[in-house]
């Protein structure tokens, strides 16, 4: 995830969301959201996709946002799942991100970076292309997350990948519980960006609830415990592209969205405030 400062975090309680409560026996409350956020099955839907990026990237680097004004081949692997995400009262795509798991063979990332070989034998995923248009509700950006965090957790992914450049966006992912994958605090060129050099992070998809269950982190209930209807994590029932490699996970990816699955290990340092994750090249 190559950053720059397309997008920022923000936190949860920035805005009310309608939450309505659906009892005690369920464990999670519902909120409604003034945008939905889905996975793309239309190519118009690509070319919305890639007019957000063009616009978010093009804002902070007009260099780089006409690269972004066209699908790449990576949009159209078989691994990639490209989300969007759309306002409800206006019908404008506002955001946007893309997730390719290694259940087709490696990431993008590895092109460029041997990962270490007990991250080469899990199931893996690198999010990219994170992009918000600029003056979007703040909220779009943490549903984003979200909605990642609960793909990965859908399709049985035990790590998120990502390639960070600026040390103070590395240090919000660390907030989030991302860990270097190399000890020898080096930054590394990636193919796919050009050439520039990033730091490589991880992310335990397995441990992260407990993680923040344990450290009472305040992202805990609106990542974990806060049901989004208008937030989709599959186009459909079942995660056919899953990789099978024996992780537990929900057998539904819409039960993700619920706080559903299996309690994971603890994993990932201490995490805090202040996140301000950017956009992803």
């Amino acid at each position: 995830m190559n950053t720059n400062d397309a997008t920022s975090l923000a936190k949860p309680n920035g805005r009310k969301l309608a939450p309505r409560m659906c009892g005690a026996s369920c464990g999670w409350r519902d909120e409604s959201l003034g945008f939905r956020l889905f996975p793309i099955a239309q190519r118009q839907e690509l070319i919305e996709v890639c007019a957000v990026r063009s616009l978010a990237y093009g804002h902070h680097l007009p260099e780089l946002g006409s690269t972004l004004a066209e699908p790449d081949e990576i949009d159209l692997h078989p691994a990639t799942t490209v989300f969007l995400c759309r306002d409800k009262a206006s019908g404008e795509a506002i955001g946007t991100m893309r997730i390719q798991t290694s259940a087709h063979g490696p990431l993008v990332l590895e092109r460029s970076v041997a990962l270490p070989a007990r991250l080469q034998r899990s199931c893996r995923a690198e999010v990219t292309r994170l992009a918000v248009r600029v003056g979007a509700d703040p909220l779009v950006k943490l549903c984003l997350m979200k909605a990642s965090y609960l793909f990965c957790v859908a399709h049985r992914v035990r790590a998120m990948i990502i390639g960070a450049r600026k040390e103070s966006l590395i240090r919000n992912y660390r907030r989030l519980g991302f860990v270097d994958v190399f000890a020898d605090d080096a930054l590394r060129p990636l193919a796919h960006t050009g050439g520039l050099l990033h730091r490589i992070l991880r992310f335990d998809v397995s441990g992260a609830e407990r993680c923040w269950a344990q450290q009472n982190h305040p992202l805990y209930e609106f990542m974990v415990r806060t049901r989004h209807q208008d937030l989709q994590v599959d186009r459909h029932e079942g995660a056919p592209g899953d990789c099978a490699d024996g992780v537990s996970a929900c057998a539904d990816p819409r039960a993700a969205a619920h706080g559903a699955w299996e309690e994971p290990r603890l994993a990932g340092p201490r995490l805090g405030l202040g996140l301000g994750l950017a956009g992803s090249v």
